[in-house]
């Protein structure tokens, strides 16, 4: 098996839907995009996932060339050195502690060429398998944030995590970004 972190393009579009199909927890993950066919996956893909910068970036996770998720950094600040990182995966490609690979791939990427110092990301509290995924990839757990998200009509609590530049290097090992 080959894992990467890469540029998301059109041509993922197929996976994409299929992913999503296959793991209805992800719907709120693209937003209640409509995925239904491959055209509307690749117009999301463009607006949404293609290169974006200069303040989001989003990497497609690859198992041997094929997309099983994403890794977000937004909200990128350059005064403060900041930024917000966000993370899916396929529901076929979870447990294999790739989820954790990829962001320990990313948050790296963001403090070498971003030169971002506080990475920032959270989940839902009734989400404990994303917990999992921060902690071992180095996010300590910082606090809640009452009802911060909304999905749909319902509103979650959020679990707040994060990584400084100077932590000591987590005990995974991270993806390559291409």
């Amino acid at each position: 098996m080959t894992a990467e972190l890469r540029p998301w393009t059109p041509a993922d579009a197929s996976a994409l839907r299929a992913v999503v199909a296959a793991a209805p927890d992800l719907v709120r993950q693209t937003g209640g995009a409509d995925l239904s066919t491959d055209a509307a996956a690749a117009e999301h893909i463009r607006r949404h996932l293609a290169p974006r910068g200069p303040r989001s970036y989003a990497f497609a996770v690859a198992v041997d060339g094929v997309a099983v998720g994403s890794v977000g950094i937004g909200a990128v600040d350059d005064v403060h050195a900041t930024a917000w990182l966000s993370y899916w995966l396929a529901a076929s490609a979870r447990g294999r502690g790739l989820a954790a690979a990829a962001l320990v791939g990313a948050s790296a990427w963001a403090v070498r060429e971003l030169g971002t110092f506080r990475l920032e990301l959270g989940h839902r509290v009734n989400n404990p398998a994303s917990c999992r995924v921060a902690t071992r990839a180095g996010y300590p757990a910082e606090g809640v944030e009452r009802a911060k998200l909304r999905y749909g009509d319902e509103r979650f609590d959020v679990e707040t995590h994060a990584r400084l530049a100077t932590d000591p290097a987590p005990g995974v090992v991270g993806l390559p970004v291409r």
